[in-house]
Formats: structure tokens, sequence, C-alpha cells
């Protein structure tokens, strides 16, 4: 079989190959009617673009890079995907670093990331904004599950739904809950916190505050320790991961959920529907959380400057939480 090239498909619709060659790496310099039909062409003639040409040809590499802290962690793979499948939309691959939890290891894997891409999608970062933003250098970036100034961002706001699950353990009688802290490097765990504070503080419930502990199966288990030796009825996992842990380690206790004591997670990640009981948690919209990242980083790599997207949360009842136990 004949190797398609650009000249292939230039002869066959009746153009030059520079105009072929330009419909894919200066779009902005041919007809959008004729790059349309050009397009059209190297999809029927199955055309597969030479990514090292286009890196001499244009300095692009055709790649985007992003760095999560940890692929083990259940929120991060359906992320993952959701990145891999908008990227491909636009035709582009995906460099994926993974930090494996380490916290100390973050700056140099981003710095090596950036300089073998176009732009980089950093989820999650734990280090500080200036260290983050030296490791990125030039590289256009975009930063998923945290705030950071002078930086387009695109975070997940569970505000108003962790509010709605304050108001459903409220309703269910639990007047004294517990906030089993999240990581004390993670913003989205300072985040999660504030927001349970100010709902307490409206609802005129007891809040106790317990941890921090890692976003873990084993950091729930040691969240459960402390959950038990308290008088809360009720506690907020930090994420569903983390809430697993907890159930886990109210059994090892004795203790069953919902009958003894309540438990709301965060994200709404595949364990959260497959434990028994089911997690009531937060849904977070990890698809349109990726898309939104690409398209974004897309726009910041064109030069522009778009704004910071906030996508909001939704509170899902289900088995483990109930009524709080009577004395």
């Amino acid at each position: 079989m004949t190797k398609v090239t650009i000249y292939s498909i230039a002869d066959a619709l009746g153009v030059s190959g520079s105009t072929v060659s330009r419909a894919f790496t200066r779009p902005d310099q041919v007809r959008d009617d004729v790059r349309a039909r050009i397009l059209a062409k190297a999809d029927e003639l199955g055309y597969q673009p030479n990514r090292s040409a286009r890196r001499l040809a244009t300095g692009r590499t055709g790649a985007i890079g992003l760095y999560i802290p940890d692929i083990t962690n259940p929120f991060f793979p359906p992320l993952v995907r959701a990145i891999q499948q908008a990227a491909a939309d636009n035709d582009a691959s995906v460099i994926m670093v993974d930090a494996e939890e380490s916290t100390s290891a973050e700056a140099a894997l981003i710095r090596r990331l950036a300089g073998q891409v176009d732009g980089v999608i950093v989820a999650s970062p734990r280090g500080t904004p200036a260290r983050l933003r030296d490791a990125l250098g030039s590289t256009p970036a975009i930063v998923v599950n945290r705030e950071m100034m002078h930086t387009t961002t695109v975070i997940c706001d569970h505000s108003a739904a962790l509010a709605q699950a304050g108001d459903h353990l409220r309703d269910l009688n639990h007047e004294t809950v517990a906030l089993l802290h999240g990581p004390s490097a993670s913003w989205a765990a300072r985040q999660r916190a504030s927001a349970i504070r100010k709902w307490a503080a409206s609802a005129e419930v007891e809040l106790i505050e317990l941890g921090p502990f890692e976003a873990s199966y084993e950091g729930g288990r040691e969240g459960a320790a402390a959950f038990t030796d308290s008088p809360a009825t009720a506690a907020f996992a930090f994420d569903d991961l983390t809430a697993c842990g907890v159930v886990a380690g109210l059994a090892e206790r004795g203790l069953s959920v919902p009958g003894d004591r309540s438990i709301v997670g965060c994200d709404d990640v595949l364990l959260a529907r497959v434990l028994t009981p089911k997690l009531s948690t937060v849904s977070a919209p990890i698809g349109r959380l990726g898309a939104a990242a690409v398209e974004l980083l897309g726009e910041v790599m064109a030069g522009k400057q778009p704004d910071s997207l906030r996508i909001q949360g939704d509170f899902t009842p289900r088995q483990s939480s109930g009524p709080a136990p009577t004395s």
C-alpha cells in the first residue's frame, strides 16, 4: 500500500503541497473552506501526520503534558481519560507524569515534562505557587483542582454541594459532625474544610475537626479511629477513597454504617457506587473538568489569556448516611 503524503492529498484536490502543509501546521494561513476540504480528504485517504516533521517545521511537538500526584487515587484515572479524549479530538497526544505522592519531586517532574511538550496541565499540585511557576517557566499551562493567581485554572467548586450534604445530615438529626481533614498541602482539602466550617456555623451544628489524614484507604482507617473516639455521629471524609477506609476502620471497631455512624465522601468515583453501603458523596463532573482543561490550554498556547473556570459539584445521597443513633 502506498503511503499517503501531503502531496497525495494535494494531487487529489488540485492544490499545492505547501497549502496542504499549512493546513496542518499553520491553519490560520489557509482559508476555512480550503482547510475543511483538505482535512476531509486526509481523513478519507487515511493520512497520518509526521509529528517529527511537524516539530521541525513549527517548533511544536503536537503533545501536551499532564502532571498528576498519584495515579492510584481513583479520582485521577477518569480525569486522565477525559484529557486524553479531548486531546485526541484536537490531534494532540498526552505525555503523563505521575509523582507517586512525592511532593518533594513535584517541581523537578514538572520542569522535565515542560521541556518535552507544547503545554502542560497540572492537576492538584501540592507545592507553592512560586515553585510551580518556576518549574513551568515559559511553558503554557493550566492548573486543575487548585486556584492560583495569574494562572488560568479549572476547578470543581464543592461549596454548595457540601452544604447540601451537611443539611442532609442535619435533617437526619446529626447534631455533632466530624470533619476528617485531607492532606495539609492540598488546596482542595483546605477549600472543602472552609466550606464545611461555613455550613456548620450557619446550621448551628457542632463541628469537630480531626486530622489531617492522607488521601488514601489507610488514611481513612486512621481517621476512623479518631472518629470513633469522638462524640460525632457523622463525618465528612476528604474524598471517596478515604471514606472507604473510614467504613472499613469503623467495621474493625464493631461499628456499622449507617447504623452507628454516617459518612459522606467526595468526588463520586466508581468506589462510591460499588462499596457496601454505597457512599453518599459529592459528585465532581470529572469529564467536563478534563475537557475544559484541554480547551483552555489550547487558548493559552495560542497566546490568549482565558478566564478561569469554576464548575459546580452536586450532592448525591446514598446508603452511607442514615438517622443519628438514639442513646
